[in-house]
């Protein structure tokens, strides 16, 4: 459908305004929220995905893009009834104890959100005692952990010890992310998962999803 690749463009080319405008026109038009979601806001951000993954696009393009597809998320939804729009999952977030560095987390938020995850993004400098209040309250199936300096990796570790000692290890699945952090050192601590940029934390956590969904 022609009005549906017209979003998909407009997220691609990362314009917050067409973007709004068309998914306005398109609900306008009688095409459901959720078809404008699939098949127009998602699509072009898997293409921009695609095209970030292999150097076509920056990391500014990709952030451009993720904003303008939260833009038309958030006029699609703005009518739809409390349940009709289905969150695939919900993930704590945030940067580890001693480490102010939030680029990169706050991206992997915006795009997961428009992908239909729920992010509670606990910010920077969050102590293990955080996290596990955070995963008790609000039951989630993921806990992203983020740091850029090599000092403060032995905080996701602390994190995860934190889990085990509460009993809570079992409940969520722990992806880790950062400059300085390695897929060996993921292993290392007992992570599910290690994503070295925004593209393949967006896969991971799809291909860990489709793993608890079964």
């Amino acid at each position: 459908m022609q009005r549906l690749q017209d979003i998909a463009d407009a997220v691609l080319a990362g314009s917050i305004r067409e973007t709004k405008e068309l998914a306005t026109r398109a609900l306008a038009e009688g095409i459901p929220a959720m078809q404008i979601i699939n098949e127009g806001l998602s699509a072009g951000l898997e293409v921009v995905g695609n095209r970030f993954k292999t150097g076509e696009v920056f990391l500014s393009e990709m952030v451009m893009s993720a904003t303008a597809a939260k833009a038309g998320i958030e006029v699609a939804t703005q009518n739809l009834e409390k349940g009709q729009y289905q969150q695939k999952a919900t993930m704590v977030l945030g940067t580890v104890k001693g480490d102010v560095h939030d680029i990169g987390k706050n991206l992997i938020a915006l795009v997961l959100r428009t992908r239909g995850f729920k992010v509670i993004d606990l910010g920077i400098d969050v102590h293990e005692d955080e996290f596990i209040s955070a995963v008790r309250e609000h039951k989630p199936e993921f806990l992203g952990m983020s740091c850029l300096l090599n000092m403060t990796m032995k905080n996701m570790r602390d994190t995860i010890d934190a889990l085990v000692e509460a009993g809570l290890r079992d409940t969520v699945k722990v992806v880790v992310g950062g400059c300085s952090v390695t897929q060996d050192f993921a292993s290392q601590i007992g992570a599910d998962g290690y994503a070295r940029d925004v593209a393949t934390a967006i896969d991971l956590m799809e291909g860990l999803l489709a793993e608890i969904k079964g």
